[in-house]
């Protein structure tokens, strides 16, 4: 589960304090956050949505094999993969010299404060 919420001062301490062992998140909290809905937007857009559900149906065993697949370059594909392994959405397995991506969230709640 992903939730977004805007930054604040709250998450700035939440984190230091995640950080410093001082506090340990509940199973039900956030496990994403996000600065912004466009930040969301640009990490779950409608092609890393498609790209999302490629990988999940069609367990690509390498990025080359990913590129063929999509019709992406290897280049595209590695930044966009890099982002979203950044925020936990896909594992970037290194087997035998290659990448093998593996999508770990199919399922995205978004909460929002203003």
């Amino acid at each position: 589960m992903c939730i977004a919420k805007n930054a604040s001062e709250d998450y700035k301490h939440r984190t230091i304090a995640i950080a410093r062992g001082e506090y340990k998140p509940r199973k039900n909290e956030p496990k994403v956050w996000f600065e912004s809905m466009e930040s969301l937007g640009q990490v779950l857009s409608g092609q890393n949505q498609k790209l999302l559900r490629l990988i999940r149906d069609r367990h690509p065993a390498s990025l080359v094999e990913l590129e063929a697949l999509s019709g992406r370059k290897k280049s595209n594909l590695s930044r966009t993969l890099k982002t979203l392994s950044n925020y936990g959405i896909v594992d970037l397995v290194k087997e035998k010299g290659m990448v093998r991506p593996i999508v770990n969230a199919t399922d995205f709640q978004v909460e929002l404060r203003l």
